[in-house]
């Protein structure tokens, strides 16, 4: 099944992650716990994502004093209508981390 545009496979991942049930804000330490994902790819990712409206972005209010404030995401309704739109396409299936395999040559 051919792939969404610019929909690479640790693109779905992090969507996924960033979509599960009782979605709340989460912080990009926690998320590339949670995805394998290393920081030169999640972070570029997540900026990617909140450019073109998928995500949501803020920074932590209350940080523990002597830690700087958290930059925190959570899917915009943009965001989660890209994931069910992945879902839907067999992209992302339930109980894995990507979907299929990206294809060769698009970005993502």
């Amino acid at each position: 099944m051919p792939r969404l545009p610019d929909t690479s496979s640790q693109t779905t991942t992090l969507l996924r992650a960033l979509g599960r049930p009782g979605s709340r804000w989460r912080y990009g330490y926690d998320l590339g716990k949670e995805t394998g994902l290393k920081s030169g790819s999640l972070y570029p990712i997540l900026i990617r994502l909140a450019d073109r409206g998928l995500l949501e972005t803020d920074w932590e209010s209350d940080s523990p004093r002597g830690r700087p404030p958290r930059h925190l995401y959570r899917l915009t309704s943009a965001g989660e209508a890209h994931l069910a739109t992945l879902e839907e396409s067999g992209q992302v299936k339930d109980g894995t981390s990507g979907g299929t395999r990206r294809s060769p040559g698009i970005a993502g």
